[in-house]
């Protein structure tokens, strides 16, 4: 199990913990190597166990899931450390905080047991992005939000044509294997664009790349209403 992805469950109430530790425990491939209760838990079993995906509660007493987010992607030490928010709610206003906080991507807790397992482990593999429900009303939602996103965007200097395209469909929510099939390329290719766009654009991971490109202009979100 050396190579096993480690998996840190918070949330406030603990069946939900239990639940999640049991399902989480006897997939293949993973392991739990802890629990947290509230948000400073959170942050201080990141730092002693340096799990590779965080399962994070939202609303939780004294420090949420926002600011237990942001501290864990914030610190050197966590940085590599990937965060999957679990809410109630699939438009939950946290949510927005939590991915401009770094959060890699959310699921709603009751989505289904295999879902979230295999969530859990793209997020770990850095290709993952939104629960697909709810992808293209959640970028519209936070790309209308009033807080910028502080990535050096503007004009996305340097990124060539090629990316842009690749950009445009990562805002859309498409996997590195749907872009390749729309664009005529080969994953590889792919995740090449990808890379080369997180470095140009000094982004963390894909949500960070989908606030780059409705931010700088280069795909805008659909009215609402």
């Amino acid at each position: 199990m050396s190579d096993a992805v480690r998996v840190l469950v918070v949330d406030d109430q603990a069946l939900l913990r239990g639940s999640f530790r049991a399902l989480v425990d006897t997939a293949p491939g993973l392991t739990v190597v802890g629990e947290a209760a509230t948000g400073l838990e959170a942050v201080e079993l990141a730092h002693r166990e340096r799990p590779d995906v965080v399962l994070m509660d939202i609303r939780m007493p004294g420090m949420d899931g926002v600011e237990a987010t942001r501290q864990i992607c914030a610190a050197p030490e966590t940085a590599h450390v990937r965060v999957l928010i679990l809410t109630m709610f699939d438009l939950d206003a946290y949510v927005y905080a939590a991915l401009r906080a770094g959060a890699s991507g959310f699921l709603l807790k009751d989505t289904p047991p295999a879902d979230l397992l295999s969530a859990i482990r793209v997020i770990a593999a850095g290709d993952a992005l939104l629960a697909p429900g709810v992808t293209r009303r959640l970028i519209a939602e936070f790309a209308q939000r009033p807080e910028q996103a502080e990535l050096p965007t503007a004009g996305l200097p340097g990124v060539t044509e090629r990316e842009r395209e690749v950009l445009v469909l990562v805002a859309r929510g498409l996997s590195n294997g749907e872009i390749a099939a729309h664009l005529r390329l080969g994953v590889g290719t792919v995740k090449t664009h990808v890379s080369r766009l997180l470095a140009k654009l000094a982004a963390r991971d894909r949500a960070q790349l989908v606030a780059a490109a409705y931010e700088s202009g280069l795909v805008t979100a659909s009215p609402r209403r």
